[in-house]
């Protein structure tokens, strides 16, 4: 009963998001013809409810425009919007995924690291302010690193991985471990404080992805044929890009940090794309071509097919 009253609230703040504004009148049509209504009105007084109950719960305030007797979706902070939307989008496709049972063998999802296991827990450490105790198995090391105890300051969601950033208290610096490459945490009886001069969201900001690099920010300039042109219109590689639009090309701008998942994200395009600087980024461009294509003008030593 929990999870179905959790879906009629999904789904009654995301038909007044995709429509602005809408009537009791015409919320009502649409949900007569919505999975949870079973061809009845929604009464007044469970509308009400639902609008107390998505108040509480995610912070979302239903409001009435008193001149049209329109309901809408009173506005936000930026990055409380974002998160939102991010949260209702994921909740979206689970409810749409659920009733899509019968056609499940027509589905196909990417296959991404876990973090499922150990988010609910890193949450708790976030709310209630308490270290997280864990050990750590990179990628790069065949060993892990032991009793990582971690004042955890934020979460964040990069090419379907999670990670979070904090306090390493043994080395008191910020730094920043991959949810799924966790081993074992637990929540401390500690608690602590977050600097308040600490910006979660300025941390990141002139960065790709979730490699922080103390250096400078750099103008960045890269060529891409029109085709390519589209696709960085509607995914944007930074949040500073800008596009200057020529006949036969377009030359994308932006102020980011040269870190090393920005230049692997730079060289997954292939000829698709040209760096125009500046000079130290088309020297790592190069170079990585360079050793790639050496890779294949060696001699191969494995045996011939």
């Amino acid at each position: 009963m929990a999870k179905d009253l959790f879906s009629r609230y999904i789904w009654l703040i995301d038909t007044i998001k995709r429509y602005g504004s809408l009537s009791r009148g015409e919320l009502n049509k649409l949900w007569i013809r919505s999975p949870y209504s079973n061809g009845e009105p929604l009464p007044r007084r469970t509308f009400y409810s639902y609008r107390n109950a998505i108040e509480e719960l995610f912070k979302i305030n239903i409001e009435c425009n008193q001149s049209t007797f329109e309901y809408y979706i009173e506005e936000s902070d930026e990055h409380y919007e974002s998160v939102m939307n991010w949260m209702l989008n994921s909740a979206s496709i689970g409810n749409l995924l659920n009733d899509a049972k019968d056609i499940g063998d027509m589905i196909f999802l990417e296959e991404v690291p876990s973090a499922r296991e150990h988010l609910s827990m890193v949450v708790d450490s976030l709310k209630e302010r308490r270290p997280i105790k864990f050990s750590y198995q990179p990628y790069t090391r065949i060993n892990p690193t032991r009793d990582i105890i971690l004042e955890p300051y934020f979460l964040k969601i990069f090419k379907q991985r999670w990670y979070l950033t904090g306090r390493n208290i043994k080395e008191d610096t910020i730094k920043t471990y991959a949810l799924d490459r966790m081993i074992e945490p637990s929540l401390q009886t500690t608690t602590y404080a977050i600097p308040e001069d600490f910006d979660a969201e300025a941390y990141f900001h002139d960065s790709y992805g979730i490699i922080f690099d103390e250096g400078q920010v750099k103008r960045v300039a890269i060529r891409t044929d029109t085709r390519q042109a589209k696709y960085f219109r509607s995914v944007p590689l930074h949040h500073s890009q800008q596009e200057v639009l020529h006949d036969s090309y377009s030359i994308f701008y932006y102020n980011i940090k040269i870190t090393p998942d920005f230049v692997q994200e730079l060289l997954s395009y292939g000829p698709n794309l040209t760096v125009l600087g500046p000079p130290e980024l088309c020297g790592i461009m190069v170079d990585s071509l360079r050793r790639t294509l050496d890779n294949y003008m060696k001699p191969s030593t494995s045996s011939k097919a």
